[in-house]
């Protein structure tokens, strides 16, 4: 739907369309934060408030499972500070890296967006831990520049022997949660083949992958 900075035209045009035919619209993002932060971030874009009812957040289905202790209580965010709406009500239960009971990744540190031996630097003596990766994409366009996500952290934890537990695309709990597919006919959109185009295929849903998205220069 944009690039990190503003609307696709033709993106909203289709939905405008598909809002026109009563189709049924729900926007799934592996944004690791709540939906409303998403809602606020496509109003601030000029998106027209009538797409906007129906939005589920790879960090919303995190929190489901957080909130319910799965992972125990005490948890070391790694990710962005912006991201801290992702544990709002929780925030008692942030600590250090050395004492907690599980990472909650959400993303890169601003200052370290590039360098990921400084990850495993910083993770290479909490392979114990369980790491909980709110947001499976590897990367993501911002504007004409591509960076890595939480997906790329978590995937460098497994490569050391780490163990991620990933909410989001391509993974079938964040589809479940976001829509009744009971007796209705699915088309999944999206321009990244590791978690749009496969989570589609891993629930059987129809696909129409977007070829100037992530996978343009490939």
């Amino acid at each position: 739907m944009h690039n990190g900075i503003t609307l696709y035209k033709d993106a909203i045009e289709a939905v405008k369309k598909l809002n026109l035919e009563s189709k049924k619209v729900v926007f799934l993002s592996n944004a690791p934060r709540p939906s409303s932060n998403v809602k606020d971030f496509l109003r601030n874009m000029k998106m027209d408030d009538k797409y906007l009812n129906n939005i589920v957040t790879s960090g919303e289905a995190a929190m489901y499972s957080i909130n319910q202790n799965k992972f125990g209580k005490s948890f070391f965010h790694l990710g962005p500070e912006r991201d801290g709406t992702i544990y709002a009500g929780l925030e008692n239960f942030k600590t250090d890296l050395k004492t907690c009971d599980y990472i909650l990744c959400t993303g890169l540190y601003d200052n370290m967006m590039d360098d990921l031996k400084f990850y495993e630097k910083l993770l290479k003596n909490s392979l114990n831990k369980k790491m909980i990766c709110t947001n499976p994409d590897l990367i993501v366009d911002r504007g004409n520049i591509q960076e890595y996500c939480a997906g790329t952290i978590a995937h460098t934890f497994e490569k050391m022997g780490g163990q991620v537990v990933y909410f989001g695309k391509p993974h079938p709990e964040v589809y479940n949660q976001s829509i009744n597919n009971n007796n209705k006919k699915i088309l999944a959109i999206g321009d990244n083949l590791n978690t749009d185009i496969r989570g589609a295929n891993l629930l059987n849903y129809d696909c129409l992958l977007v070829s100037n998205g992530i996978h343009k220069d490939e």
